[in-house]
């Protein structure tokens, strides 16, 4: 009893999950063969359960005594029989029953695959030269020994799981040939009808389980003489007896279920069909998912020919179904539909079909194949290694993705032939209990920690991926273009690109051909963007100048490994990028000068909009950073420019509008300035420097082709020598931002300021004061109505502005005379500034109801009434509008007049600078330009003669409203 003490501690220290019944199974195997076993305890570490192990070894020596002495004289030979004792209750017992057949792991195994069929007949056939069920059953137990050995032995599992799967498959492969051999020899007459077995599913993707069902369409066609329905009962009968074979239950134990449930119909259709009828069934009634289901069959046993041609007829339906109404969408629901059947106390145990899980990596695999396989025969695999393998290879994946979900699945896999292994049981579920984990973590040489963390590291890996690829935006716009359109004629190419929209059909191929003619990397990636991205042209206003600088972007950026991987990878990267480039010239030239920019369009997080304060640090930090003046305004036009691409880009996708778009410019506008004043001053010593923003500026609504107004003031007690220092500073400043360049110049416009262009640049608080309460029009009382202190030291701009409330908001208002100048000197700006000929209709800034007409209009009412209402004191036009409505000085009517004409008119222009590239203040001539300024306006497609209607109305009301308001209504004296 001592001695059996002392054991259970050495049983409990070497892992043994019951020390105590351990100890006893040795010490009655001491007892029985006199001495110690030949087996040491030592050798059974590597057995992951190491009760079973030893049990069985004991069991082993008490049928076969001389057996053992012989297994434990050689290492390897041990190693492998405890592999299998261990990691198998099934086949531990099986063993057990039959020591002798632990003479097959005398030497490692190797591969069988074709082998196997020579094997499992060898096996299963009796003396009478028939097959006997009973031998079938344990000839497959006898080389699932085999297979587990040499799968439990390996060092790298993951290495290994691909071609362990593809022995079992042609294992499989082998036991159907001889159990329909065996069903045949039990039914009558079988002889009068050729049957073909095709396996689906892992099976007929060579990659099975150890234990899973193996999914069959049976094939029946009558022998030459017999009649066909006959044959078809026959053949139904054969079958059925072939699928009991399998599934039952006998004391040599079972195999697996044949499950036909996929063929035509399910289980309410006929076990077997005849070609024609599975030819009429696929043609007329198959849903999508059987489609999908055909894409591993292959023919597995029995008739190879018969089963053969029925893969070649249906081939080209599976390779025709994404093009199917629905196919998609019905993909996708069926996946969401398998998760959501998943019982919630399982969910996070499914390595099959929770999310993330083998499922979602096989999912997303088949319907990339299904999606491109129509046009690349080269992806078109049976097993999802393989076809995993050549989507990558072909560019459809990235290599980091690519790898990363072969790497997940191989894990996935691993952990799934474990779990089975463990009791030859069909499950999917990972432990829920230590000892469950103990083992698991020991049949894969790793902690069971380790085990958890890699299965929820793949389960992330995979839900990533999954997510990104499965619902990717290029999937949909592929699987909806005809497969004949993916392999044209260059005759019928050009003709399906003048079908599309594109005008010079010749140029857009040429386009094309560059583009994918060769045999890189980038030029698969761009074979497969292709069909999609020309449907995405062709939605935008201009598909010819969007494909061409596709072209240009993709030229200079082909290099860049990133680019082409987002616009496959990225979710709508790839689409928005066609809408921008069909659309927006603008955006373009940002883009061409500096394309990584494109890099935005990946995320919706990336076009939010940047306030002022973030904008001044990231300059001033960069300027702070730059290593020489060229490089410190260098790094300010760079990060300009990306916030201007930022601006457009959000405007052109609809994720800000006018109002938002304008904050955003007189942002970006008051920190360049801000970024121009400290880089003049590494060269100029001067007085600090405010600015006063004026203008559309100062109302923070700035649009793409507006000047910057501004005024400068220096400190009061400056003298000629640092006024002639500040001039320098600031005229530096401005040349720094403004000087023609390939970026939008950020033009300073000095021409409000006191006595115009004839005055001085700079002026002290005292000497703008001075000037105002002497020389001061009215002009400039008017134009003060739009001053804030918007850069520099705002302190000195809010010292000026402080002192002249009471000229821009006068308490009496204006006199007759002072409107009348108003009125004459707007009077003279339109008869100079409108082109002649020119229908003012069309001029959306200085035509009747334009910006001019509603901006003077309101701020003649500011004039008039903000002495004595300060709500009125505002330098925004909408703000001013609504304080007036709030004030009754404008009807309800009249201010949403003034607020939509404004609006519509500022929206327009801005559209016209994005589609051109350049300003415009009429309403475009040209339709093409029409289409495009009016799908940036908001419109849809081919809504341009309601941009024009729209534009024409809003105008009309705005004008009759200024009309009351600025040419008709009279101040009192």
């Amino acid at each position: 009893m001592n001695r059996v003490s002392t054991k259970v501690g050495e049983f409990a220290r070497r892992g043994f999950e019951s020390p105590s019944n351990a100890a006893r199974v040795w010490q009655d195997w001491c007892a029985r063969l006199g001495t110690e076993p030949p087996v040491p305890l030592q050798a059974f570490t590597r057995a992951a359960d190491r009760d079973q192990a030893l049990e069985c070894m004991a069991g082993i020596g008490e049928r076969e005594p001389t057996l053992l002495p012989r297994i434990a004289a050689d290492p390897g030979w041990l190693a492998r029989v405890l592999l299998v004792l261990g990691g198998s209750s099934v086949l531990a017992r099986f063993l057990v029953k039959n020591p002798m057949e632990l003479e097959v792991l005398a030497s490692e195994p190797g591969p069988r695959r074709a082998g196997w069929r020579d094997y499992i007949r060898a096996r299963a056939v009796n003396d009478s030269g028939q097959i006997d069920t009973n031998l079938l059953r344990r000839a497959n137990h006898a080389a699932l020994v085999q297979v587990a050995a040499r799968d439990l032995a390996s060092e790298d599992p993951m290495a290994l799981v691909d071609d362990i799967a593809s022995e079992l498959s042609h294992l499989a492969d082998a036991i159907l040939e001889c159990a329909l051999e065996c069903a045949r020899a039990e039914v009558p007459g079988s002889s009068s009808v050729r049957i073909a077995v095709v396996t689906m599913g892992k099976a007929g993707a060579e990659e099975l389980n150890y234990i899973s069902d193996v999914d069959v369409i049976h094939i029946a066609e009558p022998a030459e003489g017999v009649d066909h329905e006959e044959a078809m009962r026959v053949g139904a009968r054969v079958v059925a007896a072939m699928a009991r074979i399998c599934s039952a239950h006998t004391s040599e134990g079972t195999i697996w279920p044949v499950d036909a449930a996929l063929r035509p119909e399910g289980n309410a259709g006929p076990l077997v069909r005849s070609l024609a009828s599975c030819a009429t069934y696929y043609g007329k009634w198959a849903k999508n998912w059987e489609f999908q289901a055909l894409l591993k069959a292959r023919p597995a046993a029995g008739d190879r020919e018969l089963g053969q041609a029925f893969c070649d007829m249906v081939s080209p339906l599976v390779w025709e179904a994404a093009q199917r109404p629905g196919f998609l969408p019905d993909v996708r629901a069926m996946r969401n539909r398998v998760i959501s059947l998943i019982p919630a106390k399982e969910a996070d145990r499914e390595i099959k079909l929770g999310v993330g899980g083998l499922r979602d990596t096989e999912f997303t695999v088949q319907l990339l194949q299904l999606v491109h396989g129509r046009g690349d025969e080269r992806v078109r695999a049976r097993g999802t290694f393989e076809a995993l393998r050549a989507l990558v290879a072909f560019g459809y994946i990235g290599r980091d993705d690519g790898a990363d979900m072969a790497r997940a699945y191989r894990v996935q896999r691993v952990l799934e032939h474990r779990v089975q292994l463990r009791r030859l049981r069909r499950t999917h579920l990972v432990p829920d209990d230590e000892p469950g984990w103990v083992h698991l973590a020991r049949t894969t040489g790793r902690t069971p920690d380790e085990v958890r963390d890699m299965w929820r590291g793949s389960t992330r890996a995979v839900e990533k991926l999954q997510q990104r690829i499965f619902f990717s935006p290029l999937l949909d716009a592929v699987s909806a273009i005809p497969t004949a359109e993916l392999r044209l004629s260059t005759d019928a190419a050009q003709e399906r690109l003048r079908v599309l929209g594109f005008e010079d059909a010749h140029a857009a191929l040429g386009h094309i051909q560059a583009l994918t003619n060769g045999s890189t990397r980038a030029v698969e990636i761009q074979r497969q963007l292709m069909p999609a991205m020309l449907g995405w042209f062709a939605e935008g206003p201009n598909p010819d100048y969007g494909l061409l600088a596709f072209r240009q972007l993709s030229e200079a950026l082909g290099t860049s490994s990133w680019y082409l991987r987002a616009l496959r990878d990225e979710g709508w990267m790839a689409q928005r990028l066609a809408r921008i480039a069909s659309s927006s010239r603008y955006v373009v030239n940002l883009l061409m000068r500096a394309p990584e920019m494109v890099q935005m369009l990946a995320s919706s997080e990336n076009l939010e909009l940047r306030p002022r304060e973030l904008l001044s640090r990231s300059m001033s930090r960069d300027i702070g950073r730059a290593s020489d003046k060229a490089a410190a305004v260098a790094s300010v036009r760079a990060l300009r420019r990306s916030e201007l691409c930022r601006i457009a880009l959000a405007d052109v996708l609809g994720a800000a509008d006018v109002t938002t778009v304008g904050l955003a410019l007189s942002d970006l506008a008051g920190a360049t300035l801000d970024a121009a004043l400290e880089l003049a001053r590494r060269e100029v010593e001067a007085p600090p420097v405010g600015v006063i923003g004026m203008g559309r500026w100062s109302g923070y609504e700035l649009g793409y082709a507006s000047d910057t107004d501004a005024m400068f003031v220096i400190p009061d007690g400056s003298g000629p020598e640092e006024q002639a220092a500040a001039t320098r500073l600031v005229r530096l400043a401005c040349d720094l931002v403004g000087n023609p360049g390939p970026d939008p110049a950020m033009v300073v416009d000095t021409g409000l300021r006191p006595e115009g262009k004839g005055g001085p640049l700079v002026r002290t608080v005292s000497s703008y004061l001075t000037y105002y309460a002497k020389w001061s029009s009215v002009w400039e009382a008017q134009a003060l109505l739009r001053a804030r202190p918007a850069a520099g030291e705002q302190e000195l701009a809010s010292a000026v502005l402080g002192e002249l409330d009471g000229l821009r908001y006068p308490d009496g208002g204006l006199t007759t005379a002072q409107v009348a100048e108003i009125r004459r000197l707007k009077s003279r700006m339109e008869t100079e500034r409108i082109p002649r000929g020119m229908d003012k209709e069309r001029h959306l800034k200085l035509g009747s109801g334009g910006l001019s007409d509603v901006e003077w209009a309101v701020q003649l009412l500011q004039l008039q009434h903000a002495g004595a209402r300060p709500a009125l004191r505002t330098s925004s036009t909408l703000q001013a509008i609504d304080a007036a409505e709030g004030l009754e000085l404008l009807t309800a009517k009249q201010a949403t007049d003034l607020r939509e004409g404004w609006l519509h008119v500022s929206r327009v222009r801005n559209a016209i600078m994005l589609v051109r590239g350049r300003p415009g203040d009429a309403l475009p001539v040209d339709y093409r330009e029409q289409s495009a300024v009016a799908e940036l306006a908001g419109y849809g497609p081919g809504q341009r003669s309601r941009l024009v209607d729209d534009t024409i109305r809003v105008m009309r009301r705005a004008s009759r409203v200024v009309n009351r308001v600025f040419w008709d209504e009279m101040p009192e004296e």
